[in-house]
């Protein structure tokens, strides 16, 4: 019985590499989009503390005018970095979504081959038990023979 050999194998080997490689590649994207969210989340928190530092800045009483000014610096740039980090999160975002139909494309290619490999190779093991058949069926025909003659 010959054994099955897909002629398209190494074709598939590349494909399964190039998903791979691009599932690496969309994972990485998502860190990265985790690791500016976190950011954003940081900046945000900074802002809620500096905005409740001001308040109690400016409760009755004595009051620093120099810290609220350097509170008020603080919180523009505080509002600037987080622009530009959510900027930064909806690149990346972008980005995430096409690698991840990069992902989905290369993983289609590769179920795509890997069901020619299936239906070739079981229409290989259909023809291979045909052929099984056959002799099986001239093995008995020819002991029929035999036992006639005897």
């Amino acid at each position: 019985m010959a054994t099955f050999h897909f002629r398209l194998a190494t074709l598939l080997r590349l494909r399964e590499a190039d998903r791979d490689e691009r599932r690496a590649q969309l994972s990485d994207a998502q860190q990265a989009e985790a690791i500016v969210a976190a950011r954003v989340g940081e900046i945000d928190r900074e802002i809620g503390l500096i905005r409740l530092l001001g308040q109690h800045a400016t409760a009755p009483g004595k009051v620093d005018v120099d810290q609220l000014l350097d509170m008020q610096r603080y919180d523009t740039q505080l509002k600037l970095e987080r622009d530009a980090a959510e900027d930064q999160r909806q690149k990346i975002e972008q980005e995430v979504e096409r690698r991840l139909e990069r992902a989905i494309a290369a993983d289609r290619e590769v179920r795509i081959l890997e069901k020619l490999r299936e239906s070739q190779s079981e229409r290989h093991r259909h023809e291979e038990e045909k052929v099984e058949q056959k002799r099986f069926d001239e093995l008995a025909g020819q002991l029929a023979f035999y036992r006639e003659e005897s």
